[in-house]
């Protein structure tokens, strides 16, 4: 049966495409992101395509204060969130550990680790208080290796991926799902994110292959959750056709 999903990072790409998968299939959303007017423009389409009650919260995932504020203020008739999807995140810069900004390392620690902890343990105690619910972290093929002028990136993706499987351990008495998810290649604003604005460098990066589109991991996302109750998918990686892992492509063509 639908019921309630929060969903960080909702203003685009992974996240706002599980606004949209989640909605269809009837959940009512609890979306957050920084950019006030991105949470309104997603909340009003999403109510009028798929007749859901939407929440929009504004926050920063990296400011801890904001973060247990604003979770605590849910009223009371959204408390009861089955679903916890921990999408926000980002990569910043592709520089040797030498010569990369410490700016970056700390926005990409705040974001995709402490981030993901705040807004867990914020969420927590509503799904223990129901005994059920399911906590979704997105990490990446980057949480699995480690490549050249990843660095911190790639240890804050297997920060997430150490953090899901401690979560599943700790939460398992309280019959709370654990399931981290880890995208490779993927066309959304990641890249032009990542490269600071720099369009054509974003683009190269998909060079001579299709990449997933942040509606197929959306798809996955939602199967992860369709499943019976006794069932959990505890880790799984998803990567287009072409893409073998971090490393390999087969770039000869889409």
């Amino acid at each position: 049966m639908p019921g309630i999903v929060f969903i960080t990072g909702a203003t685009s790409g992974f996240g706002k495409a599980c606004a949209f998968k989640f909605a269809s299939h009837g959940y009512d959303c609890i979306i957050n992101g920084r950019r006030k007017d991105r949470l309104s423009e997603l909340s009003n389409t999403l109510e009028k395509k798929y007749n859901v009650a939407v929440l929009t919260l504004a926050f920063d995932v990296q400011n801890q204060k904001d973060v247990f504020q604003s979770i605590a203020q849910i009223p009371q008739q959204w408390q009861k969130i089955d679903i916890l999807i921990n999408n926000a995140g980002l990569a910043l810069g592709r520089d040797y550990f030498d010569e990369a900004s410490l700016e970056d390392w700390n926005t990409m620690i705040d974001t995709n680790v402490k981030g993901l902890l705040y807004v867990s343990k914020a969420i927590l105690p509503f799904m223990i208080k129901e005994k059920k619910g399911h906590v979704i972290n997105i990490g990446s093929t980057a949480g699995k290796e480690v490549y050249e002028r990843g660095n911190v990136y790639c240890a804050s993706k297997h920060a997430v991926a150490a953090i899901s499987e401690s979560m599943r351990i700790d939460l398992l008495r309280h019959h709370i799902k654990v399931t981290a998810i880890h995208p490779g290649a993927a066309e959304t604003e990641f890249s032009i994110v990542r490269f600071k604005g720099d369009e054509d460098t974003a683009a190269k990066v998909y060079d001579g292959f299709k990449p997933l589109s942040a509606e197929d991991v959306a798809d996955v996302i939602y199967y992860t959750t369709s499943l019976p109750p006794h069932i959990c998918i505890n880790d799984l990686v998803l990567t287009a056709t072409q893409q073998g892992n971090s490393f390999y492509f087969n770039r000869s063509g889409k």
